[in-house]
């Protein structure tokens, strides 16, 4: 824990249950005093992708709910450059750190997209025993949209991809889940691993159609529903995202859609391994329900410092 203007900061990692792997959120669990600017520059500061901010909600849910125990929480999400509307990790993050001082179950979070049911158990069940807390976040409903043939061949050309870099099979589409990804397939694993882009060229196009992050996935052709994924945030000031669980929910969304897997399913989605941050998220998808389910463990960070982006690049706006 480390205190920012005043702010009692924690630090996990979110979709590991080892510090040095999935994707570190700041977490403040007490943010009712801060204004924006305070979360702006204390999420800079902090240096990780996203910073998630708690407060009491504005209203107490109409069925009472977690409300009843005290388990309810409004939640805004700030990245080093600006706020994001959702933020899957960083939701992880804080709801173990919450089932850490108040025990695991069912919380829900209200967040800018809407409500965001979230549990946490252990790997032995709702009373915390078996191993690392593991948070399960249940996403608004998501959809998907075509992205026009302009638009994509600048991603490709930012990305410095070829057309024939593509999965035919998995077709380029933006996707839904609480904010908006752009899903691209590689063809092979080598692609994906050489991840290069232009950094300036790509938020720029980013910007302008209101994306998060691009979903660059591979699909492991020995599994269906096992996928390595990639996501350049430029937006947010980070060249690369380690662990994506709101692009998980949409990417999720996206393969029920379109059909590339049944309704109900169970996607693993491996991210952070070209990054050294190996981390892993787990994909629900039921039967009957529109929503997308979004589980990972988290870890506590004990000794803090700022993400650094792969292959020695910088995050934007870091001195070191």
């Amino acid at each position: 824990m480390s205190t920012i203007r005043g702010a009692e900061v924690l630090r996990y990692t979110a979709f590991s249950e080892s510090p040095d792997g999935g994707n570190p959120a700041g977490v403040v669990l007490d943010a009712d005093a801060l204004s924006d600017a305070d979360m702006l520059a204390i999420a800079a500061e902090v240096g990780y992708s996203e910073t998630a901010f708690l407060t009491p909600p504005p209203t107490r849910p109409a069925d009472g709910g977690p409300a009843d125990a005290g388990r309810a929480y409004a939640v805004r999400y700030f990245s080093p450059l600006a706020e994001v509307p959702f933020c899957g990790h960083a939701t992880v993050a804080a709801a173990v750190a919450l089932a850490e001082r108040h025990g695991p179950g069912a919380m829900l979070f209200t967040t800018p997209v809407g409500p965001v049911p979230v549990t946490v158990a252990g790997r032995g069940g709702e009373g915390g025993g078996g191993g690392a807390l593991r948070a399960t976040l249940s996403s608004v409903e998501p959809h998907s949209e075509p992205v026009a043939a302009g638009d994509l061949a600048e991603a490709l050309a930012a990305l410095d991809w070829a057309e024939a870099d593509l999965d035919p099979v998995v077709p380029p589409r933006i996707a839904f889940a609480g904010a908006r990804h752009l899903v691209l397939a590689a063809a092979t694993r080598g692609r994906l691993a050489a991840l290069t882009y232009d950094f300036e060229r790509l938020k720029e196009l980013m910007l302008r159609l209101d994306l998060t992050t691009l979903q660059l996935v591979w699909r492991d052709p020995a599994d269906a529903y096992t996928f390595h994924v990639r996501d350049p945030f430029p937006v947010g000031g980070v060249v690369e995202d380690p662990a994506t669980g709101a692009a998980a929910a949409a990417f999720g969304g996206y393969a029920r859609e379109l059909g590339l897997v049944p309704a109900g399913s169970t996607l693993t989605l491996h991210q952070g391994e070209d990054m050294g941050r190996p981390g892993v998220l787990t994909v629900d998808l039921r039967d009957g329900d529109a929503r997308v389910y979004v589980s990972g463990a988290a870890a506590r960070i004990d000794r803090p410092g700022r993400a650094r982006a792969p292959e020695g690049r910088r995050v934007e706006g870091d001195p070191t």
